[in-house]
């Protein structure tokens, strides 16, 4: 209890240099709290307060008064003992400049922005100043280069610096006024027009010195600028011409000229004041700009070189927030309580992995081995199991629950489907019967008695099962009768109660969101958690994304497994793809049609999938019986369609992208992939996957009507290579963080410099952020109280989108 009342008193410390927002920790202070058992019955009175319900004052009177319990005095501040406490010096609250007051307010605070200009800001995501501050150009244009009017060409966009020698409004039309001006230099003159913007005739007063800069078109025979960005030279500090140029997002109503003034001028104001948050050791070890020089120069670089050098800060500051945040969260983790020390005998376990029906791969001892060594100590597993299709990760995870067994705990495995749980029931069950040479009772649950010193429970729970069915099974769990519980959303619902959780493991972990991960890990106390995922991720994207989780990557299939033949087909051979179906069908055989990707919305792909359906059922395959699933089936729907597939009730399964990851059909051998040049590498290895896991030879069949030639790269790269990690690395690279793996719902924030392929900074960041870590995990260091009130605001900035 030590350690975690020392923890307490970190955390209580640091939520009052934070100004009691209940930000000290991830989920609340009340998290934490619900796991704390004091043997003092005056400090668990205090603990067992809702913290998140009190007001600021309560909270301040509540922290001092268990602060003052934890370091040995009662409630009344009397020292029990005799003594006075020992207290660790702690830094005065951060002071909270009005600065940020100012920053977090919306932009109507802004000179020059109505309630009107503000809502088309907020469509792209901009409500304060700071947002404004942060709002990056999509491009720059180089209009930094002038030249004498001489010296203008048709085309391109050109800069020149002219005297106005005259301007005028002219009516071309009813509906049309342009604007015209002669401007020149020492070298001659040259024409300039403009539509609509007829004010434009005031500004430009004879002998003013004015910037162009834009495109350079013939009319009549001679050279004009149209339509140019134009600014008067009345100082050095230009904003729309004469330098790179930002190139903003816009939406209706809010043009480019009216979004750089108010950025600049907000610029202007506020980055002379902005305190830069990264420890200056961090920025200088890494060759940062400053924090307000790097923001300015990535709005109006001086030039190319500085613009890099500010998104190399920024995209730092992105990166190593993230980090120390994923840190944070492990560390909240691992020392919300004590977790359960498992006993490694591994004797007990060697029946089971004799058993198998081949030798472990390296890979697969090398996780086992990380597994085992994290069970063994009193901090709580976090761990990534992370395997291609087919790897083995299922053994590896089966023999962990049964180290959880010997040691009298219970296993939960959570699947994100009924068909994907009742499969794993079937394989775990199928392992534990070849090591214990029994057969088991079958679904719903299996009793194995040779395995260990005593009979051994498996079970399977889902939300399809017959109430009774459900409720005897809720029985026998919350009596610790059962092992190894195997389901899906029923394993965290109302009813579902464990006696004894000591690890979690989750399948498919994307496919769950974090409240669900927690929610099954609150049915235990400080359980063990694996997480395992079939999507190969390329280190880059493992580290930021599960930066909190251990990883281990079992990156070697098991020796033997057939190769599955990889095709890329033509428009022509179409009809033979067609025939090569048919006759695999004809020796009892079966097969999976992918219809494109369509982009437009999950509503038109479905319905592009049921018109694809009719063809094929009619035309192509009359005498097959053909399946179909889509996006717009209920979860129900898509089991029982699925169920009858790998029953051999249908010999074609017509499919969408949803095909489910992780179903196994062993019969199947034909994955034919219409519109293969659609999809991402990762995503075409996956469907790939989904044949080949039976005994007989299976091939993949990739047809692309008229693929671009990047497309026709990755097709040929596909037909090459086998191995997942090496084809998620290149779709990285080829198609960015955001199509390779959905970043929403994987909890990411938006990054707006940072790029998850530059994997040099990304180390960069994870390596100082780890440094600074076990520096000040907390920090509580009066240096870093800026980097923690940045921290923080990314977490609630995370929340808010997610």
């Amino acid at each position: 209890m030590n350690v975690a009342i020392d923890r307490l008193r970190k955390v209580l410390e640091l939520e009052r240099s934070k100004g009691y927002r209940d930000q000290a920790v991830m989920g609340g202070l009340d998290k934490l709290l619900r796991n704390l058992e004091p043997a003092d019955p005056g400090l668990a009175a205090l603990l067992s307060q809702s913290y998140s319900s009190m007001a600021a004052t309560e909270r301040s009177e509540w922290i001092e008064s268990v602060l003052r319990q934890l370091n040995g005095a009662d409630p009344e501040g009397q020292p029990q003992n005799g003594t006075e406490p020992v207290r660790e010096e702690t830094p005065p609250p951060a002071p909270r400049p009005d600065i940020d007051r100012h920053l977090d307010a919306r932009i109507t605070t802004i000179r020059g922005i109505s309630s009107s200009l503000a809502s088309k800001f907020e469509k792209l995501g901009v409500s304060t100043v700071r947002q404004l501050i942060y709002f990056f150009p999509r491009r720059h244009i180089d209009y930094s280069r002038t030249k004498p009017v001489s010296e203008l060409v048709e085309g391109p966009d050109q800069t020149v610096v002219a005297n106005v020698w005259e301007a005028a409004q002219k009516a071309t039309s009813r509906r049309m006024r342009t604007t015209e001006a002669i401007v020149g230099d020492d070298s001659g003159n040259i024409r300039v027009v403009w539509f609509n913007q007829p004010y434009l005739a005031k500004k430009l007063t004879p002998n003013s010195k004015v910037v162009l800069s834009g495109r350079v078109n013939r009319f009549r025979g001679r050279l004009q600028f149209e339509s140019p960005e134009w600014e008067l030279l009345e100082s050095g500090d230009l904003t729309h011409t004469g330098r790179l140029v930002p190139v903003y997002p816009l939406t209706a109503g809010l043009y480019p000229r009216t979004v750089r003034r108010l950025v600049k001028g907000t610029l202007d104001h506020w980055l002379p004041l902005l305190p830069d948050f990264l420890p200056e050791g961090v920025r200088k070890r890494a060759g940062l700009l400053p924090l307000s020089q790097a923001i300015l120069q990535a709005h109006y670089p001086d030039n190319e070189l500085s613009k890099g050098q500010a998104r190399k800060r920024l995209a730092f500051d992105e990166l190593f927030l993230i980090q120390l945040s994923v840190l944070a969260k492990k560390r909240d983790w691992q020392e919300e309580g004590t977790g359960n020390a498992f006993q490694i005998d591994g004797g007990s376990l060697q029946p089971f992995i004799d058993s198998l029906p081949y030798t472990l791969t390296a890979a697969q001892r090398r996780s086992l081995d990380q597994i085992r060594d994290d069970l063994s100590r009193s901090k709580p597993m976090s761990r990534l199991l992370q395997g291609d299709v087919g790897s083995g990760k299922t053994v590896v995870a089966t023999a962990a629950m049964l180290i959880a067994a010997v040691n009298g705990y219970q296993s939960a495995l959570m699947a994100p489907t009924e068909i994907l749980a009742e499969q794993h029931f079937l394989t775990i069950s199928g392992l534990l019967g070849r090591a214990s040479g029994e057969t088991g009772d079958g679904a719903p649950c299996s009793t194995y008695s040779s395995l260990l010193s005593r009979p051994l429970k498996i079970g399977v729970l889902t939300g399809g099962l017959r109430e009774s069915v459900k409720k005897n099974l809720h029985e026998h769990i919350s009596r610790g009768e059962i092992d190894i519980v195997i389901g899906t959303h029923a394993l965290i619902q109302k009813g579902a109660e464990f006696q004894n959780l000591g690890l979690c493991v989750v399948d498919e972990q994307h496919r769950f969101g974090v409240m669900q991960r927690s929610e099954l890990r609150s049915k235990g106390k400080s359980p063990h958690v694996l997480v395992m995922s079939a999507t190969p991720i390329p280190r880059t994207l493992a580290l930021t994304l599960y930066g909190d989780l251990d990883i281990s990557v079992i990156d070697e299939l098991p020796p033997g497994r057939p190769e599955i033949k990889t095709s890329w087909v033509s428009p022509a051979q179409r009809q033979s793809a067609y025939d090569f179906v048919r006759r695999q069908v004809a020796e009892g055989r079966q097969a999976f049609i992918i219809c494109p990707l369509i982009e437009e919305s999950e509503a038109v792909e479905s319905r592009a999938a049921i018109t694809e359906y009719e063809r094929l059922s009619l035309s192509v395959f009359p005498e097959l019986r053909l399946g179909l699933l889509h996006g717009r089936l209920s979860s129900a729907e898509k089991e029982a369609v699925m169920k009858r597939f790998r029953n051999g009730e249908l010999d074609i399964m017509v499919s969408t992208p949803v095909v489910e990851v992780g179903v196994d059909v062993p019969n199947a051998t034909v994955m034919l992939i219409e519109g293969a040049d659609r999809f991402g590498l990762a995503q075409l290895h996956q469907f790939r996957g989904r044949v080949g896991r039976g005994e007989h030879q299976s091939y993949c069949l990739l047809l692309a009507d008229s693929p671009s030639p990047e497309a026709k790269a990755r097709l040929s790269l596909l037909q090459r290579t086998r191995d997942g990690f090496a084809l998620a690395e290149e779709d990285l690279n080829l198609r960015g963080p955001g199509e390779f793996f959905g970043t929403r719902q994987s909890g990411l924030p938006d990054l707006k410099m940072a790029k998850l392929t530059d994997s040099v900074l990304l180390e960069l960041a994870r390596g100082e952020a780890v440094q600074l870590f076990d520096d000040d995990p907390y920090l509580q260091k009066t240096e870093h109280s800026l980097l923690a009130r940045e921290v923080a605001r990314l977490w609630d900035t995370a929340g808010e989108s997610s």
